[in-house]
């Protein structure tokens, strides 16, 4: 008998969750109010149409709304609450799928004329017993035209005993002239926390211990279908022996969760730009796509965005453990960095399948996203620099100031000519124990410098003042020279001075409009030069051109070539007794 009994349980059929545990009343639909009051309150008061329309997307009840609708209206003897009692032959029939008047036609393989033909024929012999036929037409929007015509006139004018109910995934491929013999019912996704609560009952009598993580993450990857959310909790049970936990779940359905982008922006915020490309490459090693990576991106700013503000927090579709932390990290971030970094990983989202080299299109990315602060400084500093130049009155001493020597106090000057250019870098957060990076014209070094600095004890400050001033600057006329082998740019800075103008501020002044050009296209170098030689991290450098000391400079003269020639044999004097030997012509 045991074997036996064995035997039994093993040839049990195995029944999925969407099958076993489908609506069988109004009651028990889920996410779909607005239809099944609707419905309800029709077959109370008797005012049932003779064609419904039921549309919307797959997997959130619309076919079983219709086969409730058929069971109800024809039950002998429905419930106060107008559902289906379930025990009168009418309703027995339809569990036993043994039914008379309910016929389910599957429009995909049944479009044709002669289909629908059949059909039409088939509703004119009335029920045999119960009051409707009642014609459940799935996926109807795949008939033909011609059938569609051929069913307009039954559509329109049918027997009174007659309901048809037809369901659709895209209302726009069906007819205008289908659409105004209908009801239209649109059904609406299944909202999110509705799935996890009817997953949870589900589990619970499954005997499945389920973390409300796992069935939120599952909840949001079927995208508000239910049966799509059902067949993944039945696919992870089976893979986890029965124990949904949140992380067999995100191994199982293979997604990047919300903790690797909350590690991924404290890197880009803290300017780690090593350790952001090495867990690039490790996601990208667990078999994720770069438009994957994006797309995530893209939906992480989203959530700190909507979580600066309590009433747009309510928007946040994430379990509750991670809606404390995107309160924490959107609270210490202005809106402008969230909403220029949304811009950022947009863009690069659009550009992604256009993109030849897909994995440098992605760090480059991250790249921008790292030195975004930088970016945002340096503009807003613009912007600043650009209203005072509107109101010259209010323009500060330390702003713009003429040439003097080291001895002298600089005095306010605006003239037309005056160029300013500067730069202001204050990291938003930094890591404790690293030095920050900075957006450099020599990245690459930039990072070598990082790489070597984390390993170092930070250097003491080296104040400054008019003599280290002009220290730095004569320093780095011999860099250019010696190690970076500029040697026009190394006499282009000795025509230069380099002035103190207060503890984290220098000014770098030109004399002549080529020598203004070279001092904004050196600044950079220079700063990052003054920045490793002094270990202020804020130094700022702004270029000025002296322009009372360009109008004194004495204008060069275009000399023509035998002008040339002679300025040449004054110095060799045996180049005349060469092209005369030669019998050679200076034109």
């Amino acid at each position: 008998m045991g074997q036996n009994a064995e035997i039994a349980v093993m040839s049990e059929q195995y029944i999925v969750s969407a099958r076993k545990y489908r609506p069988q009343t109004f009651e028990t639909v889920v996410g779909q109010e607005h239809i099944t009051t609707t419905l309800k309150n029709a077959i109370r008061n008797q005012h049932l149409a003779h064609a419904y329309l039921f549309c919307g997307p797959r997997g959130v009840g619309k076919t079983t709304c219709a086969r409730i609708l058929a069971r109800t209206i024809n039950c002998e003897s429905p419930t106060p609450d107008t559902e289906a009692c379930g025990k009168c032959s009418t309703c027995l029939s339809f569990e036993d799928n043994a039914s008379f008047n309910i016929f389910e036609v599957d429009a995909a393989s049944n479009s044709s004329v002669d289909d629908i033909r059949a059909l039409t024929e088939q509703v004119r012999y009335a029920p045999q017993h119960g009051k409707y036929k009642i014609y459940i037409i799935d996926e109807v929007h795949m008939l033909s035209a011609s059938a569609f015509n051929a069913f307009l006139k039954t559509l329109e004018e049918p027997p009174s005993y007659a309901i048809f109910i037809l369901a659709t995934t895209e209302k726009h491929k069906i007819l205008p002239t289908i659409l105004s013999r209908c009801q239209i019912f649109d059904f609406k996704r299944i909202q999110t926390e509705d799935i996890v609560g009817h997953m949870a009952n589900i589990c619970a009598k499954e005997n499945v211990a389920a973390e409300n993580k796992a069935l939120h993450i599952i909840a949001q990857k079927s995208e508000g279908c239910m049966r799509d959310a059902l067949s993944m909790m039945d696919r992870i049970a089976g893979f986890s022996n029965g124990q949904l936990n949140y992380a067999l779940t995100v191994e199982h359905l293979n997604i990047l969760d919300a903790d690797v982008y909350f590690r991924w922006s404290d890197l880009i915020l803290a300017r780690n730009l090593t350790e952001t490309m090495l867990l690039l490459e490790e996601v990208l090693q667990r078999g994720f796509e770069g438009d994957v990576l994006l797309n995530g991106f893209s939906g992480h700013f989203r959530n700190l965005l909507l979580s600066k503000d309590v009433r747009m927090a309510e928007l946040l579709d994430v379990p509750e453990e991670h809606k404390r932390l995107y309160y924490e990290k959107a609270a210490a971030l202005p809106a402008s960095y969230i909403l220029s970094a949304m811009s950022i990983v947009n863009e690069a989202e659009l550009g992604y399948k256009n993109s030849l080299n897909r994995r440098l299109h992605v760090e480059l990315c991250l790249i921008r996203l790292c030195y975004l602060n930088d970016v945002l400084d340096v503009a807003q500093l613009s912007t600043e620099t650009t209203s005072k130049k509107k109101q010259p009155e209010v323009i500060a001493q330390d702003e713009v100031i003429t040439k003097s020597s080291p001895k002298e106090t600089p005095t306010p000057k605006v003239t037309p000519q005056t160029n300013v250019v500067q730069e202001k870098a204050e990291p938003v957060q930094e890591a404790p124990t690293k030095k920050r990076t900075k957006l450099s014209i020599n990245l690459l070094d930039d990072i070598h410098q990082e790489a070597a600095a984390q390993n170092q004890v930070e250097a003491e400050v080296i104040p400054l003042n008019e003599e280290v001033a002009g220290q730095l600057l004569a320093d780095f006329g011999l860099h250019l020279r010696n190690e970076q082998g500029n040697a026009l740019g190394s006499e282009q800075i000795a025509m230069m001075e380099l002035q103190y103008i207060s503890p984290s501020e220098l000014q770098l002044t030109a004399v002549s409009t080529i020598n203004h050009s070279y001092a904004i296209s050196l600044r950079q170098l220079l700063l990052d030069f003054c920045k490793q030689k002094t270990n202020i991290s804020d130094l700022r450098i702004t270029v000025f051109m002296d322009t009372v000391a360009e109008q004194q400079e004495p204008k060069e003269k275009i000399l023509s070539r035998s002008e040339l020639f002679d300025l040449a044999v004054q110095h060799n004097p045996i180049l005349k007794d060469l092209k005369d030997g030669l019998g050679l012509s200076i034109d």
